[in-house]
Parts: C-alpha cells; structure tokens; sequence
C-alpha cells in the first residue's frame, strides 16, 4: 500500500482556512516544500501517536548498543557552505540527548569541504564518535570523500524516507545533506530519522557484508 503524502498543496490550503495544526498519520512523506512552506507560515506538522512495534519487530536484542543511543557522541563536519546548518544541527542534536563532537569549520570563511569530511569519517572509523554527519553545499563532496575512509559507509540525503532507507538498508553510519539543496527544517528531520532508525539486519545484512567484501579487496 502507498504511503501517504502531504504536499504543498495541503500547506496551503491548512494557510487559507486559518488551520495552524496538521496531523498525520505514522510513515507519512512530508514533501520539502510543503515542510518549508509550514515553518514559513508557522503551521505545526505533528504526527499520530503510533502503537508501539511488539518486541519481536526489532531485529536488535536487547542489550544491544544501538537499543540505547542517546548519549552516544556524534561527530559534526561543515564546510563554510554547511556552517550555519552545522551550528543548528548541533543544537538540535543535544536536545534529542546525543553527545557532540564538533570537528569544525567554526565561521563562514572559504575553506575546502574534504578536510571536514575526513575529519568527521575518520573520527567514526576510530571510534571516537558513534555516527557522523558532515554539511557541505549540495553533500555530494562530502559523501565522496567519507565512503573513502575504510568502514565507512556514507549517504548523502535529501529527504526522510532516503535517510530511514539509509539506516534500515545500508547501515550508514556517516550522514551528508547540501545547505543549499536541502530547507534547514527538513534536514533535523532527515537527521533525527537517521540517528533514531536502527539496521534491519536479515537479507539485509548480507548486502552490507558485500559492501565491506569489495572494500577489503582494494585495501593495501
């Protein structure tokens, strides 16, 4: 069955007849112009209470790490085309209880987007944070040079459904977006989708193992 979708279209009409609150069901598409043209004309967008997945939903035991993410640190990378989302990103991020590592750029002067991008994969590979976002313009760059750090494996994402995919599927573990591709509302969406969505694991995981498979075999 499709998803449903809530577009620019319900926005406006919510703006013409004065409605201030739209509520959604759980696993609705939220379009990026309808999540700008909400926070443009303060139209709050809340999701229904959805029943909790019975245990045996989660492929994760418990116990495990990623059954208890808050606190985890989170390492953050901008160029000076992502430094005002990274700065927004990083407050967010500390409201939904995660720990930050900010690993720069720290002002909006030219500097080049691999340097941050490394940073920020290599402190993931490491250890030293538990996931990875990196904020260039369009997140392109940034994807390139994450995925070129071994165990590493970095998506560039544009809306929520991309991000959960992301996690459920690939088992990302660095998260790129574009400041200039992307309204800054939708990426704490994408971002807090990716952080909150766990590795579906299954046929799924043979999949990622391939990924790894095909890394080991160009690694000198």
């Amino acid at each position: 069955m499709p998803r449903p979708l809530l577009s620019a279209k319900e926005i406006q009409a919510a703006i013409d007849t004065g409605n201030r609150r739209i509520v959604v069901s759980p696993g609705t598409l939220i379009t990026p112009s309808a999540r700008d043209l909400a926070s443009a004309n303060g139209i709050e967008i809340t999701e229904q209470q959805a029943a909790p997945a019975p245990p045996a939903a989660s492929p994760d035991p418990p116990g495990d790490p990623e059954s208890s993410v808050k606190g985890k640190t989170v390492a953050f990378g901008a160029d000076h085309g992502g430094f005002q989302l990274k700065q927004m990103l990083l407050k967010y991020a500390e409201t939904l209880g995660y720990k930050v590592l900010d690993l720069g750029t720290s002002n909006e002067e030219p500097c080049d987007y691999p340097d941050f991008a490394f940073a920020v994969a290599r402190a993931v590979s490491t250890g030293e944070a538990w996931r990875g976002i990196v904020i260039d313009g369009a997140g392109i760059g940034s994807c390139a040079v994450a995925n070129k750090v071994p165990g590493i494996r970095a998506a560039c994402c544009h809306n929520e459904f991309v991000a959960r995919n992301a996690r459920e599927h690939n088992d990302t573990n660095v998260l790129t977006l574009g400041s200039r591709v992307t309204g800054s509302e939708v990426c704490k969406e994408i971002m807090r989708v990716w952080l909150e969505t766990w590795f579906a694991g299954g046929r799924h995981k043979g999949r990622v193992d391939k990924i790894s498979d095909v890394e080991r075999r160009y690694m000198k």
